[in-house]
């Protein structure tokens, strides 16, 4: 039986083909798992994601399962906490964006009344299907990465560049970003179609 054609990014690292696999691209609407990921694209910046995955489930166990109401309160008893914790990534500028995009979160969350909402709208609730062939093809921002990044700026979040935003909007399949050969390219289009 031959094996499935992939995105050749994920290797066969069995942690990233599985990443591939079952998340990446595929649309989210949980407003949890939208600031799981927001805050896992922000401690992404500057490093692999394949490091971030590996170390996903300890920021799931620091960060409270990702729950932005409690992070929303994190002190700085807290912040020395996870400036100690060996399994996240100790870096104080992204634990302080953790917070404050935690803070930011919750108000979008109230204007909107859900986080999904107000993300989705920027791409009419429909995932934006591209056409990429090879790696030269690939694209790091968008005018839509550029806006989502430009309104969360404004509304306090850090660590949300356009390169970041637009890493999320791919993780979380606001744009479907696979491969045309790769099995879950025509599996998504198919679904969101």
């Amino acid at each position: 039986m031959a094996s499935k054609v992939r995105c050749c990014w994920c290797g066969d690292v069995p942690i990233y083909v599985d990443y591939h696999d079952n998340e990446w691209g595929r649309p989210v609407h949980d407003d949890k798992k939208l600031f799981e990921m927001l805050l896992l694209e922000g401690a992404q910046a500057g490093l692999s994601w394949l490091t971030v995955l590996k170390k996903r489930e300890n920021y799931r166990a620091a960060f409270e399962g990702f729950d932005p109401a409690k992070v929303a309160h994190y002190d700085n008893t807290k912040i020395e906490e996870l400036l100690a914790n060996t399994g996240i990534i100790k870096n104080r500028l992204k634990i302080n964006a953790a917070i404050a995009n935690a803070k930011a979160f919750l108000r979008i969350q109230k204007e909107h009344g859900s986080f999904d909402k107000y993300l989705w709208s920027y791409v009419n609730y429909k995932p934006i299907v591209n056409h990429f062939e090879k790696t030269t093809d690939v694209i790091a921002t968008s005018p839509v990465s550029d806006k989502i990044s430009k309104d969360l700026k404004k509304r306090g979040m850090n660590f949300v560049g356009s390169t970041i935003i637009y890493a999320f909007m791919q993780a979380t399949g606001m744009v479907n970003d696979h491969f045309t050969d790769c099995f879950a390219y025509e599996e998504l289009t198919k679904e969101t179609s």
